[in-house]
């Protein structure tokens, strides 16, 4: 007998963009060397998305840049989203309805993404299930168990919509629940032979992607899909995993979000499985039945999740504060204590002595000109020219 649907983590506050700020934070996401780390900096130093843009240009230069740097226009930025309208697609900004809760509290998460379904799936508790493309019979036959058990325990279950394991789970979750996280664009099908899956999960279920309509996908763009698949998740269970699988960069994105681990136990003989049992060597949590998934995962759906600052939303403050006034020595003392190596900001601040403020302008100065690396957890590191 099915238990009860387990509450949804807490939300934060709830965003409301309008269409002229919809428009302005996807152009300030799509220009060059803005990613999600640096727009949430931008708009909480502008006070909104317009304001940024018009700062672009002298942040950019005063970081060294020597070209001028790429702006998203905004007959791009209304061609993207009146093409991805025409997909019956929404674009969702972090904290409205259709983008998940528990994405908003990992580390710079994207502050956009592009949806198709239902979006009230995002809002409820999310599994992850992943594992090998090449999975097992008996693997799949697995997946398809839990995924089905998670579903009456009233878990919605999330995959990236691969051949084999990830197909396994979104079949059998398909009518109680299912979110395909996509590499591509959210009309880009990959791979071919699960076309009608996708359109089936765009109706009965939820598609996600950060991509603009028509982007096909390279092989760089699945470990950054792979970290949303863990980002939605309360927690990820591999079923199959060879020693360099992507599922195992999946397993990896989630712990270092906060996320359980999960793996399912192999035979030693079968290389689909030497992944998962390093896993569980590692400490993830040991599967054999979706009971084991649901207690693991009880005490985190009793407790709320710490608050993140919310992104200012708005671009009708007033004019936002103008830039301090930045000496040449003092840019290049926070330079001077940039290397390769990563640092944390704070540090930063420590050693230069500098007002906090300023050395956050420094950093989105070099950002923009594409001297910055962020790691994400406040570390930064100087790219060499």
């Amino acid at each position: 007998m099915a238990r009860a649907a387990p509450k949804a983590p807490r939300k934060g506050a709830t965003v409301r963009l309008n269409r002229r700020q919809r428009l302005a934070w996807l152009r300030l996401i799509r220009s060059e060397n803005v990613g999600p780390a640096t727009f949430r900096a931008l708009v909480n130093e502008f006070g909104g998305a317009e304001a940024a843009i018009d700062a672009l240009p002298l942040l950019s230069r005063r970081g060294g840049r020597t070209h001028d740097i790429r702006l998203y226009r905004e007959d791009e930025a209304e061609e993207e989203l009146t093409a991805a309208e025409a997909l019956g697609a929404q674009l969702v900004a972090i904290g409205e309805p259709g983008y998940p809760p528990a994405l908003g509290e990992v580390d710079a998460p994207p502050p956009l993404l592009y949806v198709k379904g239902k979006l009230d799936l995002a809002a409820i508790p999310i599994v992850a299930i992943v594992g090998a493309r090449n999975g097992s019979a008996v693997g799949q036959k697995f997946t398809r168990g839990l995924a089905t058990d998670l579903g009456l325990e009233g878990f919605v279950v999330a995959s990236g919509l691969a051949r084999g394991i990830d197909t396994a789970a979104h079949l059998a979750s398909l009518e109680r629940g299912t979110i395909a996280v996509l590499a591509g664009g959210i009309d880009n099908v990959y791979p071919p032979e699960n076309q009608d899956l996708q359109q089936a999960i765009g109706t009965k279920g939820l598609l996600i992607s950060e991509r603009a309509p028509g982007f096909s996908p390279r092989g760089k763009d699945f470990p950054r899909r792979n970290r949303l698949i863990s980002g939605i998740s309360l927690g990820v269970v591999v079923v199959e995993a060879a020693e360099r699988s992507g599922s195992l960069i999946t397993a990896r994105f989630a712990g270092e979000q906060g996320r359980e681990v999960f793996a399912v136990p192999g035979s030693p003989l079968d290389p689909r499985s030497a992944g998962t049992n390093n896993l569980l060597k590692q400490g993830a949590g040991l599967v054999t039945s979706a009971s084991d998934i649901v207690e693991a995962l009880a005490p985190i759906l009793g407790r709320p999740p710490a608050p993140k600052t919310e992104l200012a939303s708005s671009d009708e403050h007033g004019a936002p504060r103008p830039l301090p006034d930045i000496g040449a020595s003092e840019r290049e003392r926070v330079i001077g204590a940039l290397g390769p190596s990563p640092v944390d900001i704070d540090e930063l601040i420590r050693t230069t002595g500098l007002e906090t403020r300023k050395v956050h302008i420094v950093l989105l100065e070099l950002d923009l000109a594409g001297r910055l690396q962020r790691h994400g957890q406040q570390l930064v590191s100087l790219i060499e020219s």
